[in-house]
């Protein structure tokens, strides 16, 4: 057999690497993601639960959502992309919100301007831009503007 058979070049190609899973690389990454962007959500639903709000109109009207958004949010309905910023602000605005949810919701903003939910650099630069200022702790705010520089934050006045 020559140095260049084919059969030798599989042969060695093939040495060292391990069997392929199910699912490319990527898309696992992608999943486990996601799988961490639901449990974040579930997290939120144990706060308002720890706060003492089990039923769903109790935790709609905490929130500042009609039943049908709290349902699909906190039932693990919520779109691929997770909460909006639109949903975000109207939770933030809520002054009947608990402090552990605020803590909650505050991470999940976090964690996705971040990247940890697996979306694109544009889908996080538009998703800081249409949070509202006024409702998030500016602390936490220029942290996540330190991710990406050239985001800019919506003021609602």
């Amino acid at each position: 057999m020559t140095v260049d058979s084919p059969k030798l070049v599989k042969t060695t190609a093939m040495q060292g690497r391990t069997a392929h899973p199910a699912q490319p690389h990527h898309q696992q990454t992608m999943a486990a993601k996601k799988a961490r962007q639901s449990a974040k959500i579930i997290e939120l639903k144990q706060a308002l639960v720890d706060a003492g709000l089990v039923v769903l109109d109790q935790q709609a009207e905490v929130l500042g959502l009609s039943r049908s958004t709290t349902w699909t949010i906190l039932k693990g309905n919520h779109k691929g992309s997770g909460l909006s910023a639109a949903v975000i602000n109207r939770i933030l605005a809520s002054r009947q919100l608990p402090p552990l949810v605020r803590v909650k919701v505050l991470e999940y903003v976090e964690e996705k301007a971040a990247g940890c939910y697996s979306h694109s650099s544009s889908v996080r630069r538009k998703f800081v831009n249409r949070l509202s200022a006024k409702l998030i702790e500016r602390g936490r705010l220029e942290e996540i503007v330190l991710l990406q520089p050239d985001a800019r934050i919506s003021k609602i006045a």
